[in-house]
């Protein structure tokens, strides 16, 4: 079986000792970066996802198989870097400001990392300003926004006008998520899209960032 192959199943069985040795041993047969990227670690979570999605297999799986694809990550990194090649694309997350609740907003990043995003996560209680700040230094693609309050929903609208202010708002995806949350709000703030779980949220930015 092609090493490429190996690594993607398995990447699927959640195997991190076997998803390092197997990416440290392409990089020592010289494979090219990308191919391992693309054919070994992505092609492998990309089959998490689908399953995910289908109900074969459940979230703690896709944790594992996340924890193994950031194990790979690790290894590649320094190697896309020095060959200038670039992540999936960037996104900035966090918890809106006054809301301390961060497992949804967590396990968004952890399956995003897992799909190969950059993912900068700004953790809870995080103001407007920070969201935008980040988001025009690293220039991300999405700004992804939590809340579990309906207390703190409003934050969100915040966020939204702050980036239409800074001229950045045409050049940046913003998606929400969070129990109180619906299609409607979102559309009602000027989101771009409502992300119902972590699935819908790595399949949302996929779509808004060209890589689906």
């Amino acid at each position: 079986m092609d090493i490429l192959q190996q690594l993607s199943e398995n990447l699927q069985k959640g195997d991190t000792g076997k998803v390092a040795a197997l990416t440290q041993a392409a990089i020592e047969q010289k494979l090219e970066t990308q191919a391992i990227l693309d054919r070994g670690l992505i092609a492998g979570m990309t089959v998490v996802g689908e399953k995910f999605k289908a109900h074969e297999i459940f979230l703690p799986d896709v944790l594992l198989a996340a924890r193994a694809m950031h194990a790979g990550m690790e290894l590649l990194k320094p190697l896309m870097i020095r060959e200038g090649i670039p992540t999936v694309g960037k996104v900035v997350i966090g918890t809106v400001q006054g809301d301390l609740h961060d497992i949804g907003k967590n396990l968004v990043g952890i399956m995003l990392k897992g799909a190969g995003f950059d993912v900068i996560d700004l953790g809870k209680d995080v103001p407007p300003e920070r969201f935008v700040d980040a988001a025009e230094k690293e220039k991300a693609a999405i700004i992804g926004l939590s809340a579990l309050l309906t207390t703190t929903m409003p934050v969100m609208k915040d966020v939204v006008d702050l980036a239409r202010e800074r001229g950045i708002r045409e050049k940046i995806k913003i998606i929400v998520g969070g129990a109180p949350l619906s299609k409607d709000y979102a559309d009602q703030i000027g989101a771009d899209a409502y992300c119902f779980d972590g699935v819908n949220a790595v399949d949302c930015v996929k779509r808004f960032t060209g890589s689906s």
